[in-house]
């Protein structure tokens, strides 16, 4: 069992997220995972069960919990399986369903991974639900962008999504963790999607992920796909789309997602971004 260490949604090791990859786990048990995952540290643990014909079982592992689906973790698998054995597609299957990754070269030589999400759903974010995100984060109702109305979204995971009226707001993130944590268990979210709109296309976004044992993640996939899905439910944007999120920027590891967003309202969300091999790993992230 070779743990490999690869940042995604980035071309610089020093950006992005960083996620663990264990491209062989057959054999590895629930715990086996569940202590690897702890042990790297980072916010997930990708381990798959390769099988036939670009076929894998891949599971995910963030230091305090197994998730359904990961969106930077199954980007760096398909770069990390590309780099082995050349590009080509992919088909995962997670908890949340089967997800189809196609794996290229960018024109500068880069290996490139897009995944297809399941197909996403958006569902009200009751107001009472609403009032306790925000008194956690220590936000107030009126600094929301009133154009974008709080919802909660899914596309192999549920996060809940709020849009901040400006970047100031987005960029002054402090909150409790364990009391954050304790709001997310009870919903069954798994990270919260707070966001800010620089153009029609080009959003900024930061993802709480204190269920996960990180105060925050610098890229999130299943989140980023989730938001899509969003954008289209709520007529936000012209379809079909193509836009750009720019996460992790104000914890010092910029990363770059870009989602496709198609008109077919039961389309999975296609994430796209590159992946690079971490040689000298980074700390582990904060843990609760």
């Amino acid at each position: 069992m070779k743990v490999l260490r690869y940042a995604a949604f980035t071309t610089d090791s020093l950006g992005g997220n960083p996620a663990g990859v264990v491209l062989d786990a057959t054999g590895m048990s629930d715990a086996d995972m569940a202590s690897t995952a702890k042990d790297v540290g980072y916010s997930e643990t990708a381990f798959v069960v390769p099988g036939d014909d670009g076929r894998m079982t891949v599971r995910y592992f963030s230091p305090a919990v197994e998730v359904p689906f990961c969106g930077h973790a199954t980007i760096a698998t398909a770069v990390a399986h590309a780099h082995l054995h050349g590009v080509g597609e992919l088909t995962l299957h997670t908890r949340a369903g089967v997800i189809p990754v196609r794996t290229g070269r960018d024109d500068a030589g880069r290996v490139t991974a897009t995944l297809t999400s399941v197909p996403p759903r958006t569902e009200p974010l009751p107001d009472d639900q609403v009032a306790a995100l925000l008194r956690v984060l220590g936000w107030k109702a009126e600094e929301l962008d009133r154009t974008m109305p709080p919802r909660v979204a899914y596309a192999g995971a549920w996060h809940p999504v709020l849009a901040a009226a400006d970047r100031a707001r987005l960029a002054a993130l402090d909150y409790d963790m364990r009391e954050l944590a304790a709001l997310m268990d009870r919903h069954g979210w798994v990270t919260v999607n707070l966001v800010w709109r620089e153009s029609p296309v080009v959003f900024h976004s930061r993802n709480p992920f204190p269920t996960g044992g990180v105060f925050e993640d610098p890229a999130t996939g299943a989140a980023a796909a989730a938001f899509g899905g969003y954008l289209r439910a709520e007529n936000l944007v012209p379809l079909p789309a193509r836009i750009t999120i720019r996460q992790g920027e104000d914890m010092g590891r910029p990363s770059t997602i870009t989602a496709t967003v198609p008109k077919d309202p039961g389309a999975g969300i296609a994430i796209t971004g590159t992946a690079v091999e971490i040689e000298h790993p980074v700390a582990p992230a904060p843990t609760r």
